[in-house]
């Protein structure tokens, strides 16, 4: 199989070969990149696989997922079909690399935060947790989509708190959306526009450091 995607693949440094590792794959925002954002997950470089995926499509200097009708409405047909094509590589690179397929993370930030939440939805528990940085579940992934359970998935979901992309009151319902699904949701906001704080790294490393075995909480 030829993956959909470019990728960017950086594997622990002390590598067992005996051994299957937990997997992050990284999800970039709108007009960025992969390469951009693995400075947000190298504190965990050494105990996963780190997998960055360059969206498909390119916008100005940088990529995206899919394209948009309009600020938060997404092109259905793209987005629909950058969905089950994330889905697909993700198990593609579980067969090409020794990853943990009880073990798989999504991070995302934006749009890619947008995809992280829906994979979520649409693998359930093929996936052990997801981070979720400033972004939403569009209106008709909750209706129209076939949504698996993410009981078993850990969720932690950040906004800024003055985020002018995306308002504080979309983290907040995002959060509560996930809140009747899964017991396993962390939701924490930062005084912040539409960026990761050093807090808000801080604070999901751990998470993923914990293996996503957290309580939940609320901020």
């Amino acid at each position: 199989m030829n993956p959909n995607y470019h990728y960017d693949i950086q594997l622990p440094a002390h590598m067992d070969p005996g051994k299957r590792y937990r997997a992050i794959f990284t999800l970039h925002g709108k007009g960025s990149n992969e390469k951009n954002m693995f400075s947000l997950v190298a504190p965990v470089s050494d105990e996963f696989i780190i997998v960055g995926i360059r969206g498909d499509l390119t916008l100005g200097a940088g990529y995206q997922y899919y394209e948009l009708k309009s600020l938060g409405n997404p092109i259905r047909e793209m987005f629909d079909q950058a969905v089950k094509q994330l889905e697909a590589f993700i198990h593609y690179a579980t067969e090409k690399y020794p990853i943990d397929e009880t073990k798989r993370y999504l991070l995302g930030f934006s749009q890619g935060a947008i995809l992280s939440m829906t994979l979520a939805l649409t693998m359930g528990d093929q996936l052990k947790g997801i981070v979720a940085l400033n972004g939403y579940v569009p209106a008709f992934v909750k209706t129209e989509y076939a949504l698996k359970s993410v009981q078993e998935v850990s969720v932690f979901i950040s906004h800024g708190q003055f985020d002018s992309v995306f308002p504080i009151e979309i983290g907040q319902e995002t959060a509560a959306y996930f809140e009747n699904l899964t017991d396993r949701l962390t939701f924490k906001s930062y005084p912040t526009d539409h960026g990761v704080s050093e807090q808000n790294q801080q604070d999901f490393v751990s998470f993923l450091t914990k293996d996503a075995d957290v309580h939940s909480y609320k901020e």
